[in-house]
C-alpha cells in the first residue's frame, strides 16, 4: 500500500505565519499543472506498482485549481498508477473558494475528502493571520460541503496567537464540535524564520507567541475533545471513530509515497527524496526531461530515529516488537534504558509491547523523541 502526494504552489495572498512553498503569482499555473503531469509519468514506477490508497492535493492553495486541471490530475493518476477503487482522495481547500459550484465540482471530480483551512471561526483572528477568508465564509463552506454530501471533512485550528483568548479559544473548538465536523487538526501558532510573522515580531510590529498560553490551550483542547468523543490518534489530530486520516496516519506507519510537484518529498523506505522548491526551475527542468530533486539514503540510525520521531507522536507508540524484529534486540534495550526517566516523570508509558506519551508527555514530543534517538 501507498500513497501519493501532490504540491499545488499558489495562493491567492501571504498569510503571515505560513513557511511552505508557494508563489502569489499564478501566471505560470497552466505551465505546473502539465509539469505534475509529465512528472507523473517519469515517476510512474517509484513505488513498484503497490496500490495506491491515498492521494492527497496539499499546497498552497489546491482548491485554486480549475475543475478541468484537476480532472486532468487525477485522470492521469488513475492511468498510470494502480490506485484504489476505495482510495481516501484528500483536497486541501480555503473556505473563500467552497461555493456550491466550486464543491459539486470537487465531488465530481472525485475527491472524497476536504481539508479545509479555516485556522479560526473568530473575525479578529482571521485578520491577524492575513487570511483570505471571513468567518462568515468559514462556517457556510462546512454547511454547505455537508449539504450536497461530504462526510468526511477536517478543518485545521491554530491556537496560542496573541488575539486568542482563552475564551476564544473554547469558542472555536465548541464551534466545530457543533458543526460535527469529524476530523480536527490542531496546531499551535509558531514563528518561522524568514516569515512575515517573524519579520513583523523582530520589528517590534506584532506582539511574540507565548509558549505557556500555547501549553495551557493545548491541555484545553485535549480535554474538550475527549468529552466530545474525539480520538487523540496523533499529536496533532483528532477524529471522531472512524473518521481516521487514512493519508497522514500511512506517514506515521512508515508507508511509502511518491511527491509530486515544487518541494513535494517522496520515501520508498531506503532512500528520501525532495523536488526543489522553486516553480520556474521545476517546470524548466520538467520540460527538459529531468526530475530536479535531492536524495539521501538512510541508514540504519535514521531509520530507527525516523520510526521514534513518527510513532512517538501516535497514540499506539513504538512498538517495541516490530523495533526488534526491523533494527535488532539492542534498539529495543536503547528504548527501554532511555524512555526510563520519562515514565517515572510520568511523560511517557508502558503498555504491553508499546511505549507512548501520556497527556502530559504530548508537550514535550520532540524533545523527548529527541532523547530517545541513537
Amino acid at each position: 500500500m501507498s500513497g501519493i502526494y501532490l504540491h499545488i504552489p499558489f495562493c491567492k495572498q501571504a498569510c503571515y505565519y505560513c513557511n511552505f512553498h508557494f508563489s502569489t503569482s499564478r501566471q505560470h499555473q497552466e505551465d505546473m499543472v502539465k509539469s505534475i503531469l509529465q512528472e507523473m509519468e517519469y515517476q510512474q514506477h517509484y513505488l513498484n506498482d503497490a496500490e495506491v490508497e491515498t492521494i492527497y492535493f496539499g499546497g498552497g492553495t489546491p482548491s485554486l485549481l480549475t475543475s478541468a486541471e484537476l480532472g486532468s490530475l487525477l485522470s492521469r493518476l488513475r492511468e498510470l498508477f494502480p490506485v484504489s477503487p476505495n482510495a481516501e482522495i484528500t483536497l486541501e481547500a480555503n473556505p473563500d473558494d467552497l461555493s456550491i459550484e466550486k464543491l459539486n465540482e470537487l465531488k465530481a471530480a472525485g475527491i472524497n475528502r476536504l481539508s479545509i483551512g479555516v485556522q479560526s471561526f473568530l473575525e479578529a483572528d482571521l485578520k491577524w493571520m492575513n487570511r483570505a477568508h471571513d468567518s462568515e465564509q468559514a462556517i457556510n463552506c462546512i454547511l454547505n460541503a455537508k449539504s450536497i454530501g461530504f462526510e468526511n471533512i477536517t478543518i485545521d485550528l491554530i491556537y496560542g496567537g496573541p488575539t486568542l483568548s482563552n475564551e476564544s479559544w473554547e469558542e472555536n473548538v465548541k464551534r466545530a464540535i457543533s458543526l460535527g465536523i469529524p476530523h480536527l487538526s490542531c496546531y499551535a501558532l509558531t514563528v518561522e524564520p524568514g516569515t512575515a510573522l517573524d519579520h513583523f515580531i523582530k520589528k517590534k510590529k506584532m506582539e511574540a507567541t507565548d509558549p505557556d498560553k500555547a501549553a495551557l490551550h493545548f491541555e484545553m483542547l485535549m480535554k474538550w475533545l475527549k468529552e466530545a468523543g474525539y480520538e487523540h490518534y496523533e499529536i496533532s489530530n483528532f477524529a471522531l471513530p472512524g473518521w481516521h486520516s487514512r493519508h497522514n496516519s500511512s506517514y506515521w506507519q512508515g508507508k511509502h509515497y511518491l511527491g509530486l510537484g515544487p518541494s513535494a518529498h517522496s520515501f520508498n523506505g531506503v532512500t528520501r527524496q525532495w523536488n526543489v522548491a522553486n516553480n520556474a526551475l521545476y517546470i524548466k527542468s520538467i520540460e527538459a526531461g529531468k526530475v530536479p530533486f535531492e536524495i539521501e539514503s538512510l541508514t540504519t540510525s535514521m531509520q530507527f530515529n525516523e520510526y521514534i520521531m513518527t510513532t512517538l507522536r501516535t497514540s499506539a507508540g513504538c512498538n517495541l516488537e516490530w523495533v526488534a524484529e526491523k533494527f535488532g534486540r539492542e534498539y529495543v534495550l536503547h528504548l527501554l534504558a532511555h524512555s526510563q526517566p520519562f515514565i517515572v516523570a510520568g511523560k511517557m508509558e508502558k503498555i504491553g509491547e508499546s511505549l507512548r506519551l501520556t497527556n502530559a508527555g504530548r508537550l514535550f514530543a520532540d524533545g523527548i523523541a529527541g532523547e530517545l534517538f541513537v
